[in-house]
């Protein structure tokens, strides 16, 4: 992890939601993840494998990539923060979260 993200991540302690950028730099502080562009949005992949987040800056969301018992267990905690992907990748455990709503803690 680099030290600007962590004193970033740090800094938000005191915050209580999240943003597209709090996510961004949430994911970009994992072990060899790379940011690209996915279907014209910012995503997020550990280098040679598949997508586990993509952003939604617009709509001020993010997709990840669950399994569906996860998705299952975090869409009961709160399913207007937590959703299944209204398609059959929704089925497979793409879940949607909405940014305002969702506590920094649980991303």
């Amino acid at each position: 992890m680099h030290l600007q993200t962590e004193l970033y991540i740090y800094e938000l302690k005191a915050s209580t939601m999240a943003d597209i950028e709090t996510a961004r730099q949430i994911a970009l502080s994992l072990p060899d993840v790379e940011e690209y562009v996915h279907v014209g949005r910012p995503a997020f992949k550990v280098k040679n494998k598949r997508t586990f987040v993509t952003l939604w800056p617009g709509d001020n969301r993010m997709t990840v990539i669950l399994s569906p018992i996860d998705q299952s267990v975090f869409h009961s905690f709160d399913p207007t923060v937590f959703y299944p992907i209204p398609n059959k990748w929704g089925l497979k455990g793409a879940t949607y979260v909405e940014l305002p709503k969702v506590r920094l803690d649980m991303l």
